[in-house]
């Protein structure tokens, strides 16, 4: 893989993470379409690009993320400038409008991920970025050989893989201040406004007082969709155990010094088997990878991303 370096000018990984969402590329036009999910309820896919394109790119976005997330700006940009397709489907209740169900999403939803590739009727080739990029990579464990009918290519950015290790570091010092806090602002209004169209499922005092994410997810994310508590969530839903049974080529791109996931959960080259290529830089932060002279930019993700796509890296 190719080296990367970030700017001298954003030091550390806290703003190497954080930078990129205070300067987004431009948005890309793009259509969407509600799809019915198998249990009755809706998911929202956003497409963009070329509409004859060959090559169609599906992007699965990380936590409370979307369309309109930088990265999602920036692949979607890179897909449009290069010929490509692109559809970004939102996880339940993510793209501005509740789902109709309890039920909503979570780091190892791979039955999602499932559905909705197999409704493209057509090898795609597949990314996830962080909570999308472990349920992606989970799904492709799961599926193994089968999965090939379904993806050419795959890759992962910044993903969670051991998502109990990347939980209990969130849920310390800055990281809680500067990221917590961040996501918790708009996932417990949520499941307050769940709460009142579903009365019973969760205790609405305790969730408005949760302060960590393992207390929101033992409170919320782990009730709802199946799991005992909290540690029996994270230890499900975590892609890192179904890496070696991945055989569609796959990148999983993961910074050393990512705030969200600690460089000593990262797998080595023998955990993961020969269809998996790992790219660990020292630097990058989470989903972040800017380059440049100030005011930088954000083309070393697509770049990676669809780089790996057309098999050049």
């Amino acid at each position: 893989m190719n080296s990367y370096s970030a700017p001298w000018w954003l030091p550390g990984g806290h703003l190497q993470s954080i930078w990129p969402s205070l300067r987004p590329p431009p948005r890309v036009s793009m259509q969407r379409s509600r799809w019915t999910a198998p249990d009755g309820d809706f998911v929202d896919v956003d497409f963009g690009g070329d509409p004859m394109a060959e090559r169609l790119l599906v992007l699965f976005h990380g936590l409370e993320g979307g369309s309109n997330s930088h990265y999602a700006r920036a692949l979607a940009g890179y897909a449009e400038s290069h010929g490509w397709r692109v559809a970004i489907p939102h996880f339940r209740g993510c793209s501005g409008e509740p789902n109709r169900l309890a039920r909503a999403y979570h780091s190892g939803d791979s039955e999602e991920i499932d559905w909705v590739l197999q409704r493209f009727n057509r090898p795609v080739f597949a990314a996830g970025v962080s909570l999308g990029g472990n349920a992606l990579l989970k799904w492709l464990g799961e599926r193994g050989d089968a999965a090939r009918d379904v993806v050419q290519r795959a890759a992962a950015v910044s993903a969670p893989l051991n998502v109990a290790a990347s939980g209990e570091s969130l849920d310390r010092g800055l990281n809680r201040l500067f990221y917590v806090r961040h996501f918790l602002a708009t996932l417990k209004p949520k499941s307050l406004a769940k709460l009142a169209r579903f009365p019973g499922i969760y205790d609405a005092q305790r969730v408005r007082a949760a302060r960590t994410f393992r207390e929101f997810d033992n409170l919320v994310t782990a009730p709802l969709h199946g799991f005992r508590d909290t540690d029996d969530y994270w230890a499900r839903a975590s892609a890192k155990p179904h890496l070696a049974r991945i055989r569609v080529p796959t990148l999983a791109l993961n910074a050393r010094n990512d705030p969200f996931v600690p460089a000593a959960s990262l797998p080595q080259a023998h955990a993961v088997g020969p269809h998996v290529t790992l790219w660990q830089p020292a630097h990058g932060g989470h989903v972040g990878f800017p380059g440049g002279t100030f005011p930088g930019h954000l083309m070393t993700l697509p770049d990676a991303v669809m780089g790996w796509f057309a098999g050049i890296r």
